[in-house]
């Protein structure tokens, strides 16, 4: 007999495609369809299933963008069926090449309860297994026309991105809705061939194995009847048997399957579809889990489950019943998957607090890994988080996106800020939408670093964002997966399982320390200000309202906001979403998000002002109570409870001074700081008198707007590439440059369609030039920075991030190190040479470089002697790309920075704080003390509230925040009853004892310790 390996194959896919899987539904008959088209909105359940059907047909246009239509089908199963397996093939015009992103339909019986989704790769529904014959069939379908928004080749600008601004063209035409026999014997052998297909082309061709394998599939297809594919498909299976039954080498690698649908909770769609996509995929999921007994499916994000335990209810119980059984797994203990770069402190710590306990109260279950599949990066603070939180485990795959470097491990220990480490896994398949192909298995073979020293990995198997989850398909594959000769060794696991399998067998691991830095996605820093500003303020009314209220409830008795604080805190968490808060979702999210931002923005405002009202007590004396939520301004103290009892006296304050400048502009002088504005309305010269030195870079100009094109090589919303850089243009054209006040000078500046208006302030007695900018942007693809040329020579800056700060070079001594040339900030960057720095803090900005700037080369003739290395810092305002939203941040946007010369770290924590949380004033008569007190400059107040489970007890969580050692000691201004040190959730895990000699409590924090206390109130 011949083998010719090349026509055996290409006969394979022919015969598969052409004979036997159209033979898998061998008899069909059309069922009757009635549409209705609903007007705007999704509509209830119930009114969708009982609305007026209207007749359509196979081949009719349907679904205009973002609209739902409501269509019934149905018949009469043929009796001549009877005994067989029937299911309805329900296809409303899928493109089964691109699984999700597209229209999606959930089927409901006649009584209004849902059966399952309709996806691209799932579009059957089972009728009866057997059937009687002559049963009448009657479902419902609710269609989504969700617009294909992702054409890769190339990122296309698209109104169709907002139903305000799509058109009303039809996108879909149904393309089957019939009722169908299904083979199981046909199907089945779909499933041997596609599998050992996969797997003959993935090993090598001297392989013995490879061959064995393409003459058994010789031998089937020569088995096959091609005029009678169901007669004859049992033989064909028989000659598969004997190479299917071998099994798989002692060594193979095993793979934890867990079934998985990626649902990002906006994207290419907005928060409502999100809601109806995950009712779609768990209701297909709960179906397959009553099916297939060996599946287990994995599901993350309790803002999902929360979505789905108040819309569909009905889907929600069958979710519980499966959780209760051990096989549908609540994973990742977050809110949402969020991004976890610019969420602040507080707020990385409550995705955790609020994820978990929605885990914990619904389902009893302490979930130990946290999953994060798709984030754009990881911060450094998060191992700390994860096991303060309750858990132990980290798993993502986005690291393998990075375009530069290759991550060197797969299964480590992940180091963060404190020291805290973690047990972390990156699957080597490298996606978390597997299907468990032969070309993924083999790749993740293949590409595992730990070969040698461990033996396993996790693959995330299912089709996301709308894909319908996990298909039988791919658990008909993991059956003749699970020891199979030439492949991996499959099984589909809990995520806890193989985390503790992985951990048994490689304690050992590797150890990388610091952030997960992703070399991709890094414009996602800056894009959609709007939405990053609005997190921002959030973030700190939060703060505020929390500390406020608290104090008003303990001082006065007055009632604390716990559902309304809940219920923000939860919108805040749904909004920091890695497509939300990154600015990569269509422009209808972000819409929405602007919206929603202003109006928790104004109800936390509500709460702050009630709180101090009734703290104020009778506003008649007109005293003005006094109140700063940030660190002290002297000394680093945080100020963090309550009211002072008077403001503090303050030392005589020099008049600032402000003088025309020869050649044009002004000199601004506060006693501490001369600042020369020049004629172009730059700042061309910062003197710090106290150190006596410039700060400035030679020749250099601070807060000078850089503009770059800006179109990436791909992923617009996404990414800013290196390449960038290469074009610049300086906005040093000013069309006003005025004294506008003391201490203030105003310079206008137009550019493009754009027009800046900046203020330029040094404040009487503060070591800090303030400049408040306001930009009316009208550019497209364009980035925005402003630049501070430092005359500091150093080799690292320190970036703010969640409870901490974090160094990375300011050098491209490595390919790692170049990579980094945008990164994420907080509240503030510093940078510093021995005994003397810098900071530039921000009050919604993100993304920033930092490059160093060498003097003349002495070595070269007629050169002057080099100056020395000097930083440049910039702080990225704006981009304008145009995919997926083409209008992002036109408008205007308003932005506050500062530059604070002989700033240590701690004075940069201070000054961020004070940038972001600005002095309150209310006119009152009772002068109140703060709740707590903190000695310990080093130690920082992050929050204070009252606990969750409503006991009274007062919560404060600090940190250390210079990245050193600290003792502190923490004062309540109330009778305490207990003291506790408390985990995230505020369950106790140790006693804090009340120092007997000094009061208080004495606290001993290592470098970005997070400490949480709880303090029983008598």
């Amino acid at each position: 007999m011949h083998h010719d390996r090349a026509l055996v194959e290409a006969r394979l896919k022919r015969v598969l495609d052409e004979r036997i899987r159209p033979a898998v539904h061998p008899e069909s008959v059309p069922l009757s369809v009635g549409v209705w088209h609903a007007p705007g909105e999704p509509v209830p359940v119930e009114q969708g299933v009982a609305a007026p059907r209207e007749p359509t047909a196979v081949g009719e246009a349907w679904g205009p963008p973002w609209s739902t239509s409501w269509f019934t089908v149905s018949g009469t199963v043929p009796r001549a069926w009877a005994g067989r397996t029937v299911e309805a093939l329900l296809d409303l015009g899928f493109d089964e090449n691109m699984p999700g992103f597209q229209c999606e339909g959930l089927v409901y019986r006649e009584d209004g309860s849902p059966v399952k989704g309709l996806s691209p790769r799932n579009q059957w529904v089972r009728v009866g297994d057997p059937v009687a014959g002559g049963e009448e069939v009657r479902l419902h379908i609710e269609a989504a026309a969700n617009p294909v928004i992702l054409d890769y080749h190339p990122f296309l600008p698209t109104e169709q991105g907002d139903r305000l601004t799509a058109d009303t063209v039809p996108r879909y035409r149904l393309a089957r809705m019939d009722l169908a026999v299904l083979d199981r014997t046909v199907w089945e052998l779909v499933q041997d061939l596609d599998v050992l297909g996969q797997l003959m082309a993935e090993l090598p061709v001297q392989a013995p194995r490879r061959w064995e394998i393409l003459r058994a599939v010789e031998r089937a297809l020569d088995a096959v009847d091609l005029q009678d594919v169901g007669g004859t498909a049992e033989r064909a299976r028989e000659r598969l048997a004997g190479v299917l039954a071998a099994p798989a080498h002692a060594s193979a690698h095993r793979i934890s399957a867990v079934g998985h649908a990626h649902i990002d909770s906006a994207w290419l769609w907005p928060l409502r579809e999100t809601v109806r996509k995950v009712a779609r995929t768990t209701a297909s999921m709960t179906a397959l889990l009553e099916d297939e007994p060996e599946f287990v499916y994995a599901m993350s994000q309790a803002q999902q489950f929360a979505w789905l335990k108040e819309h569909r209810p009905e889907v929600y119980a069958r979710v519980k019943k499966a959780v209760a059984e051990g096989r549908f797994v609540p994973v990742g203990g977050m809110w949402v998957e969020s991004d976890t770069n610019m969420p602040g402190s507080e707020a990385l710590a409550r995705q955790f607090v609020h994820g978990k306990r929605f885990f914990l109260e619904e389902f009893g279950i302490e979930t130990e890994e946290v999953w994060l599949p798709d984030s754009f990066g990881y911060s450094a603070a998060l191992p700390q988080l994860v096991r303060l939180a309750g858990a132990k485990w980290f798993l993502t795959q986005k690291i393998s996106w990075s375009r530069t470097n290759k991550f060197p491990h797969h299964t480590f220990w992940w180091e963060g800020l404190d020291g805290t480490r973690v047990f972390t896994h990156f699957p080597p398949i490298d996606t978390y939408n597997a299907q468990l192909s032969g070309q993924e298995l083999a790749h993740a073979v293949g590409n595992f670093q730990e070969k040698g020293a461990a033996t396993r990995s996790l693959a995330p198997t299912g089709w996301g964002d709308g894909g319908g989850g996990t298909t039988r398909e791919m658990l008909a594959r993991a059956r003749r997966l699970a020891d199979l000769e030439g492949s991996a060794r499959v099984v589909f696991d809990k995520p806890a399982a193989f985390f503790e399998k992985a951990h048994a067998e490689y304690a050992d691991a590797p150890v990388w320390v610091g952030e997960l830095y992703l070399e991709l996605h890094r414009a996602t820093l800056t894009s959609q200000a709007r939405t990053k500003q609005g997190n921002r303020r959030c973030e700190h009314l939060l703060h505020e309202a929390e500390l406020w209220a608290a104090t008003a409830a303990v001082r006065t008795g007055a009632p604390y906001p716990y559902e309304a604080l809940d219920r923000l805190w939860k919108t805040v968490l749904l909004h920091q979403f890695h497509d939300i808060l990154p600015g990569t979702s269509i422009a209808w999210v972000h819409r929405e998000a602007a919206a929603t931002y202003a109006a928790v923005a104004e109800e936390l405002e509500g709460i702050v002002a009630q709180a101090l009202a009734t703290l104020a007590g009778d506003g008649s004396a007109g005293s003005t109570v006094v109140f700063n939520a940030a660190p002290h301004a002297r000394g680093g103290v945080p100020a963090h409870g309550a009211l002072p009892e008077a403001p503090p006296q303050a030392a005589p304050v020099p008049p600032v001074t402000s003088v025309p400048r020869e050649g044009g502009g002004f000199l601004l002088d506060n006693g501490l700081l001369t600042v020369a504005v020049d004629g172009r309305g730059l700042v061309v010269s910062v003197y710090d008198r106290a150190a006596g030195r410039e700060v400035l870079a030679p020749g250099g100009a601070a807060n000078l707007l850089q503009l770059h094109p800006d179109f990436p090589a791909m992923w617009d919303a996404w990414d800013v590439d290196s390449f960038y850089r290469n074009t610049v243009t300086d906005l040093a054209d000013a069309e006003v440059v005025v004294l506008d006040g003391d201490g203030t000078v105003r310079v206008e500046r137009a550019f493009g369609g754009s027009r800046a208006v900046q203020r330029i302030t040094v404040p009487a007695g503060e070591r800090r030039v303030e400049f408040a900018t306001e930009v009316d942007w009208r550019e497209t693809e364009k980035f925005l920075k402003a630049a501070f040329p430092l005359d500091v020579h150093t080799e690292r800056i320190a970036a703010e991030t969640q409870f901490g700060h974090l160094y990375r070079p300011t050098h491209t001594n490595t390919s790692w190190d170049a990579a980094r040339f945008e990164a994420c900030a907080h509240r503030f960057v510093h940078v510093e040479e021995p005994g003397w720095g810098v900071a530039l803090v921000n009050d919604s900005t993100y993304g920033y470089d930092v490059t160093r700037s060498g003097g003349a080369d002495p070595g070269r003739p007629g050169t002057p002697p080099a100056t020395g290395t000097t930083a440049t810092v910039r702080l990225s305002l704006l981009r304008a790309p145009r995919f997926p939203d083409p209008r992002t941040d036109q408008g205007t946007h308003r932005f506050r920075y500062a530059l604070v010369p002989g700033a240590s770290v701690g004075d940069a924590v201070r000054e961020g704080y004070r940038i972001n949380l600005p002095e309150r004033r209310v006119p009152g008569s009772a002068a109140v003390a703060p709740l707590v007190r903190v000695t310990g400059e080093a130690v920082v107040v992050s929050a204070v509230k009252l606990a969750d489970d409503g006991s009274g007890d007062v919560v404060v969580r600090l940190y250390e925040s210079r990245g050193g050692r600290a003792r502190a000691r923490l004062t309540a201004d109330f009778p305490v009853s207990s003291a506790a040190v408390c985990d995230l959730l505020e369950r106790r895990t140790g006693e804090a004892t009340v120092d007997p000699e000094g009061g208080g409590l004495a606290l001993s924090l290592r470098p970005f310790e997070i400490v949480t206390l709880r303090l029983g109130r008598v």
